[in-house]
């Protein structure tokens, strides 16, 4: 999607959008940051060791991305992009689904003493 949105704008038009500084860095090529512009880092991601704690940490992330997909789908008219990002959206939503059908699996298996 950003090469799509991007490959045919001139510098001038990067310039305006506010992609100049990114265009000098990195000229079209992803550069995971977030919509502040900080970059993306490995403490984003956190894990307990606890599948419970860790599977609601999932979730967590699934419905956040949820909802930027549909801010996302709010901020453009462009049919072609807003189905890829229903698309996405849609996927986050079965993710979220699947993570909280596991919580529920190992909460009626915890305390379940079982031999192999």
């Amino acid at each position: 999607m950003v090469y799509k949105l991007t490959k045919d704008a001139t510098t001038e038009q990067l310039k305006a959008a506010g992609l100049d500084e990114h265009y000098v860095n990195h000229n079209r090529a992803l550069y995971y940051n977030n919509a502040g512009g900080t970059p993306w880092t490995a403490t984003y991601i956190q894990a307990k060791g606890d599948p419970i704690a860790d599977l609601y940490e999932d979730i967590a992330a699934e419905e956040k991305a949820r909802a930027t997909y549909q801010w996302l789908i709010d901020m453009t008219d462009d049919t072609d992009l807003q189905d890829s990002l229903k698309f996405l959206r849609e996927r986050e939503v079965i993710h979220s689904l699947r993570f909280r059908e596991a919580v529920e699996i190992l909460k009626s298996e915890q305390g379940a003493k079982k031999v192999f």
